[in-house]
């Protein structure tokens, strides 16, 4: 048995996102913001998701920017940092979730892992880009800790999935992000994933070298 089915990747990737742009409405954001609106609902396969990408006000800018520049990239879940195309990178993405030192703080604290790991991030989050895909308790973390005081990223991409605590925290973020000085883009709702944040943060990558769809 054999499948009539199209095989190059160039061809594939522009028939996508030529689909996605016929399927979905783009005019209310700019060139780089709808490059990552494209990529997100390239990663679910949901146009209507369009809807619900949020940007602040110079979120792409400020993240392409900070990514030229090489800053340190903190995912939360392996997965995420695993999805962040290293080909556009000069150094690979940081996530301290299965450090011993996240586990020992964890268990000291009675809290998750993804939380606990943001400790060790506390040295690399001035001027950072940050993506969060999977974990809500870490975003959450991350809002206490920078209303704390601590060193603030250049971009938070946050887009945590699932029903406990996801939507919760992506509002918090949004409805916080003018007060606490914060660059940031999220997907409000439930939906969101490692796949979806880490295209996120690949799209402002691409932006930087030019490859836009």
């Amino acid at each position: 048995m054999s499948f009539d089915y199209e095989m190059n990747p160039q061809a594939i990737e522009q028939e996508s996102f030529r689909q996605i742009r016929q399927l979905t409405d783009l005019s209310a954001f700019s060139r780089e913001q709808q490059q990552v609106v494209m990529r997100i609902v390239h990663s679910l396969g949901m146009p209507e998701l369009a809807d619900q990408v949020r940007f602040s006000e110079s979120a792409c800018d400020t993240g392409m920017a900070a990514l030229a520049a090489g800053c340190p990239i903190l995912c939360d879940v392996e997965m995420v940092k695993q999805g962040i195309t290293k080909r556009m990178i000069s150094r690979p993405p940081h996530c301290y979730l299965n450090d011993p030192q996240a586990a020992e703080i964890a268990r000291s604290r009675g809290e998750t892992r993804s939380m606990a790991a943001l400790e060790l991030w506390r040295d690399r989050l001035a001027g950072s880009v940050v993506v969060i895909g999977n974990a809500p308790t870490a975003l959450f973390r991350l809002l206490e800790m920078i209303r704390q005081g601590a060193d603030k990223p250049a971009l938070i991409i946050g887009m945590p999935v699932g029903f406990v605590g996801a939507a919760e925290s992506k509002q918090a973020l949004w409805e916080l992000h003018r007060q606490l000085g914060l660059e940031c883009i999220t997907l409000l709702g439930r939906q969101g994933g490692s796949a979806v944040s880490a295209a996120s943060c690949n799209a402002l990558l691409r932006c930087n070298r030019g490859e836009y769809y």
